[in-house]
């Protein structure tokens, strides 16, 4: 079998991105409010509005940022509870807290989207929604924003594993009061870290300038109507979360690839997808038909095995070269609900810890040829067999 590829290693920054970032370091000027106009971050924010739909953009220190600013600047009381869901990634409840919120887990189910019967029932309960697309898995938006708009209940969408994922034709985080995406090197666009927030409310965006450090009069050099930030300037705390010149040089020319990597990516998920949809022991949820997805990774569920033969399939997988994650069988994994000790008391969702238990998550990066791709089904296939095979004879 052939070796695998390394599945971790990102895709080369463009070089217009080197040659902007010299150029940056020539002039010193890495502070996005120092230049008087045509800031990097400033050029970031408009084209990525105008890329996604959207009429404002906020870039931030990361997506966890921007998932707290939106918060913030929804005005929320505090200890208001917001609903999220129970598969998500750890900095979501953080960024909860960090709001001076309190997280209430729904339920998920084994397609990794919010299950809608739990979600329906707890919705009276909350002041506001983060719905967490996680690993691009798109929850049914049409069901949830008419239970939330008859309600008058706003929702935040956590894009950031979505960027460039489609609900109905719309881009995902432009559905929602807010959409937050991340930058984060496993993202579809690579910084090392960063995030942006978008809006089309021009009072809460200017909210979340002001607490982002737009301190003194530097939020005039966002093109938000001004007197949304004569109403809050000296009002708010500043939380200093701003994304810097030298990230938004690195973003900017990924920008133009995003169409490519989108593309490549959904190739090359259905074309792993199909292989390990061969096995007997291998079901890859299907997208609802509204969804478009852009996916960077492939998550799998594994049918009719014990946690054992689970964690051996994973073992087996590893030592071929494939590093297969089960989300729930980690101490430490900061995808399963029940390592997240500092909620304090720990909800019960038995249909996502038994949906974590036997979902796998594997990178598929956008760069990777027809054939590397096959030498990861491959190893995936042959790890299923090994561990499957061995069962039966070890039971006859």
């Amino acid at each position: 079998m052939k070796r695998a590829p390394d599945v971790h290693q990102a895709e080369p920054i463009p070089v217009a991105a080197r040659d902007a970032i010299d150029a940056l370091l020539q002039s010193g000027d890495l502070f996005r409010y120092t230049a008087p106009e045509h800031a990097p971050v400033s050029l970031l924010e408009a084209e990525f509005a105008e890329m996604i739909g959207a009429k404002y953009a906020l870039a931030v220190s990361s997506c966890s940022a921007a998932l707290f600013l939106s918060l913030k600047a929804l005005g929320l009381p505090r200890d208001a509870r917001v609903l999220i869901p129970g598969f998500t990634f750890a900095a979501v409840p953080s960024s909860v807290i960090h709001a001076d919120c309190v997280p209430v887990l729904c339920e998920v189910g084994e397609d990794y989207r919010v299950d809608l019967a739990d979600f329906a029932a707890k919705l009276d309960s909350v002041q506001a929604v983060i719905i967490s697309h996680m690993r691009g898995h798109t929850s049914d938006m049409d069901a949830i924003m008419q239970l939330c708009e008859a309600r008058d209940i706003p929702v935040i969408e956590d894009a950031a594993h979505s960027l460039g994922t489609t609900w109905a034709g719309r881009n995902i985080g432009t559905i929602g009061r807010v959409g937050c995406f991340s930058f984060q090197s496993y993202k579809m666009i690579n910084a090392g870290e960063g995030g942006i927030l978008i809006t089309d409310d021009a009072d809460l965006v200017a909210r979340a300038i002001i607490m982002s450090g737009a301190y003194e009069h530097n939020w005039k050099k966002h093109p938000v109507l001004q007197d949304a930030f004569g109403r809050w300037q000296n009002r708010l705390p500043l939380y200093n979360l701003r994304m810097s010149n030298l990230s938004a040089v690195v973003i900017r020319p990924q920008l133009p690839e995003l169409a490519r990597r989108v593309r490549d990516g959904r190739a090359n998920h259905d074309h792993v997808a199909a292989r390990l949809e061969t096995s007997p022991f291998i079901r890859v949820p299907a997208p609802l038909a509204p969804e478009q997805r852009a996916p960077d990774s492939i998550q799998f569920n594994l049918v009719g095995l014990d946690e054992a033969t689970t964690r051996a399939f994973a073992a087996t997988a590893k030592e071929l070269g494939v590093s297969v994650q089960v989300f729930g069988l980690s101490a430490d994994n900061a995808r399963a609900f029940w390592n997240w000790q500092f909620l304090g008391e720990i909800p019960e969702l038995p249909l996502t810890r038994a949906m974590l238990m036997r979902a796998c998550d594997v990178r598929l990066p956008v760069r990777l040829t027809r054939e590397e791709l096959d030498t990861v089904a491959d190893i995936l296939l042959q790890a299923m067999d090994q561990v499957t095979t061995s069962e039966r004879a070890y039971g006859t």
